[in-house]
């Protein structure tokens, strides 16, 4: 008589399921890895405008402004006018284009903290002795925070999230998957401000002053929505990777031990002297907000906006400055106290050494600059605004319905352009003045 037994074939319908959703994946991949680089994309998309214009300024096509009254037309940009401005006005377009200055200012004192070792201290410290039932949450959670380094973040803490892993008795590669899903997936979504909010709240302003030519939207606009967007973010991931991912056998074992081996930790944990200089970095940041919060609280304060104002004070306004000067003090000191710095000359070269770094970015935002200046020209923008929102209107959707559908729109671009500032280059400038002329 026979001992073997014989395994129920999986289950097919879900099999099925899953085969359909690997195929649209790959299918979603291939499509991506055929689009060029958002450098042409923003070129294939200004020669769009062009053609565009010129076939709209044709048909007369024009909106009222509901703000001013004034009937606003398409202006052809292939036109004598629209070429002189295209080619005498590329480089005031590429220098006036608000995100420029203000992310370099920041990255000027966030390669500082970085190429200090501070980034990569902290986020250890912050992983390195928490109780394994905890462990994929702090791990993310603690991705959030990293965003402020920007893609330093995976170089730092992708590793680190395999050597907790296994030093906790779990699969190093679901550590890595953790850190990495964490800082891709979440990214921006910080307790923090990062150099993203400061580059996105650039663009947002170029795209609301098409409206209100003193609208500012300050970097810590999204700030609520960031700390909520961490944590929440944080909790989904834990919950995907601890109830579900973590139930297949090949990335989990059966009994995962319930602390960090000891041994293990030895390879995460910061030495004394890292320790030590953690915790005077820490005091020089509260001290640094401390000075701000008291700089700001006399209501004839310097500092303070028009009216004694908070949102419209020079700091708020200056926040690029602010945040470039706070990371540059942290990493001076965290590396001056390690060693990493040893001479004033060190923090110049720091400074020279991860501005290299921003250079796609720079070439990138000179197609985008190009294609803003052109789309904002031929008032195509402003049209696709005004008329949303008169759709909007006419269909009497509710404020969060509208919201609703605009992150559905986002996500689905997001799939083909991964990049989130070329994307909300794209977006913004009919979102924004849309979402404003319904009183969002």
């Amino acid at each position: 008589m026979s001992t073997t037994s014989v395994q129920p074939p999986p289950a097919e319908p879900q099999s099925r399921v899953l085969r359909t959703a690997f195929r649209g994946f790959a299918a979603i991949e291939r499509v991506g890895n055929r689009l060029p680089h958002p450098f042409w994309l923003f070129w294939m998309l200004a020669g769009v405008v062009a053609v565009l214009s010129a076939v709209l300024a044709a048909a007369d096509v024009s909106a009222v402004h509901p703000g001013t009254n004034e009937t606003i037309t398409v202006e052809n940009l292939l036109s004598q006018g629209g070429l002189t401005m295209a080619i005498e006005g590329a480089v005031d377009n590429f220098a006036a284009f608000p995100p420029l200055a203000t992310i370099l200012t920041v990255m000027f004192g966030i390669v500082v903290a970085e190429k200090s070792g501070l980034f990569s201290a902290l986020l250890r410290r912050m992983v390195a002795r928490v109780p394994g039932k905890y462990l994929t949450f702090a791990l993310s959670l603690t991705a959030m925070v990293s965003h402020v380094a920007g893609d330093a973040a995976y170089f730092t803490l992708v590793p680190i999230g395999a050597l907790i892993f296994r030093a906790a008795g779990r699969s190093p590669v679901l550590g890595c998957i953790v850190a990495y899903v964490s800082i891709s997936a979440g990214y921006n979504a910080s307790p923090s401000l990062t150099t993203t909010d400061v580059l996105l709240s650039g663009i947002s302003t170029a795209a609301a002053q098409t409206i209100d030519a003193d609208y500012v939207v300050t970097p810590v606009g999204n700030y609520f929505f960031g700390i909520g967007s961490s944590v929440l973010v944080a909790l989904v991931i834990t919950l995907v990777v601890d109830k579900v991912i973590a139930r297949r056998s090949d990335l989990e074992p059966d009994e995962p031990t319930a602390e960090p081996n000891a041994t293990e930790l030895e390879a995460i944990e910061v030495t004394a002297e890292q320790s030590r200089a953690l915790r005077v970095t820490g005091l020089v940041a509260i001290g640094f907000l401390a000075f701000l919060v008291a700089a700001m609280t006399p209501a004839s304060s310097p500092l303070r906006g028009e009216g004694g104002g908070i949102v419209n004070s020079p700091v708020i306004g200056g926040m690029a400055l602010v945040l470039g000067l706070f990371f540059a003090v942290l990493g001076t000191v965290y590396g001056r106290m390690t060693g990493s710095f040893s001479a004033a000359r060190d923090i110049i070269a720091a400074m020279v050494d991860g501005t290299r770094s921003m250079a796609p970015i720079l070439v990138l935002f000179f197609a985008i600059s190009q294609f803003l200046a052109y789309f904002k020209w031929t008032n195509i923008g402003d049209i696709l605004a005004v008329k949303g929102a008169e759709t909007l209107r006419a269909l009497d959707m509710q404020g969060w319905t509208v919201l609703v559908g605009i992150a559905v729109l986002i996500t689905i671009m997001n799939l083909v352009i991964t990049s989130g500032s070329a994307l909300w280059a794209l977006a913004a400038p009919v979102l924004v003045p849309m979402l404003m002329l319904i009183g969002i």
